[in-house]
């Protein structure tokens, strides 16, 4: 039997028109679909494809054990995380053996920050895995703004907002242009990271970017942020004609 191949598909920053020629084709054919979600919610990634999928479709929801509940500093937290991704990646691998092929959706690209990592480095050697890029949600975000990124030599950072306040402060002053992910519960410590790098009035939050519920805030006038789908933003200023 011909073994099949697992598809991790990048889906963008959030609408169906920002999906790749080659994603809008595997999500439309696929007859197994697999994809993240919070326990209890019907999954950013699922709801990216509403209308896209077959009638016939069978459909893997991958339910988070944990996300805040637990410390990531706290030995359980990658204890629970690593025996789910043991057990998507056998359930995954079982319909590959099958002769099934299946699609794993991905917010943004699936080498990105993304869950699916996890998978493909517990399925890579076992089956065919295939991977899709995608428009990643810094990209949704500053173009969002409507201002170009990185201008001539500006050297761009990518930071989570998950590391100690004394490393954002000094990353974020060496740098010229600047993306910062995974804020949700970081917002305080990231404000007072900026304005220790004295940077605070050229930094944006943009949520939501590409998605009907978009908004693009000066960090100044932000006092709270959506828990997912938020980037702060500092745009180079280099050299140009």
């Amino acid at each position: 039997m011909t073994i099949g191949t697992v598809h991790g598909v990048g889906l963008g920053p959030g609408a169906q028109d920002l999906l790749s020629v080659r994603a809008d084709r595997l999500v439309r054919g696929a007859r197994h679909v697999a994809y993240f979600r919070k326990a209890g919610r019907p999954g950013q990634a699922r709801r990216i494809v509403e209308g896209m999928l077959r009638e016939d479709v069978v459909e893997f929801a991958m339910e988070y054990p944990v996300t805040t509940e637990i410390p990531l500093s706290d030995p359980r937290y990658n204890d629970c995380l690593a025996e789910f991704y043991a057990r998507c990646t056998a359930h995954l691998d079982a319909l590959a053996r099958a002769g099934e092929d299946v699609v794993v959706l991905c917010e943004g690209d699936p080498f990105f920050y993304g869950s699916f990592m996890h998978l493909y480095s517990r399925l890579a050697g076992s089956v065919p895995v295939g991977v899709v890029p995608g428009i990643t949600g810094m990209s949704g975000a500053w173009t969002a703004c409507g201002t170009p990124m990185t201008w001539g030599d500006d050297v761009l950072t990518v930071l989570t907002a998950t590391l100690p306040e004394e490393d954002l402060a000094r990353r974020i002053r060496d740098t010229d242009a600047l993306v910062v992910m995974k804020i949700g519960r970081n917002l305080a410590k990231l404000r007072r990271a900026v304005a220790l790098a004295g940077r605070e009035s050229e930094a944006w939050l943009v949520e939501h970017a590409a998605m009907a519920e978009q908004r693009v805030t000066p960090l100044s006038e932000a006092s709270e942020v959506t828990p997912y789908f938020s980037i702060l933003l500092i745009h180079g200023q280099g050299r140009r004609p």
